[in-house]
């Protein structure tokens, strides 16, 4: 309780710093990995995706209220799978092994995507 109150605190005081802060600075650090990079790599999927020539996507931002521990291992993508019910096209990025923490062991993200216009 008295961990979250402070976070609120901390985050209300810094209403600046979140102003100034956007997907391009979200690198990944020791502890995190970076929306940036998780961004980079729905990118290289879909340059991929893109390459076969069946449909053109652009790739989105995904949710800047995700924060996730590193990966330990390397990433890897897939379409997310629409059994999971989502309600457009996004691009699942995977972390199977997480670097220890007290969080979570694995973690994916869905990045939206959207059809590039003609």
């Amino acid at each position: 309780m008295l961990r979250s109150t402070l976070l609120t605190a901390a985050l209300s005081a810094c209403a600046l710093c979140l102003a100034s802060w956007s997907i391009e600075t979200d690198r990944s650090t020791e502890h995190t990995h970076g929306l940036f990079e998780i961004r980079e790599e729905a990118r290289r999927f879909i340059s991929q995706e893109n390459a076969k020539g069946h449909q053109q996507w652009d790739v989105l931002e995904p949710n800047l209220k995700i924060l996730v521990p590193r990966c330990a291992v390397p990433l890897e993508t897939q379409w997310t799978p629409k059994s999971l019910g989502r309600s457009k096209v996004s691009v699942m990025v995977i972390c199977t092994v997480a670097v220890p923490n007290s969080v979570m062991r694995r973690w994916d993200v869905d990045v939206p995507v959207e059809r590039k216009p003609n």
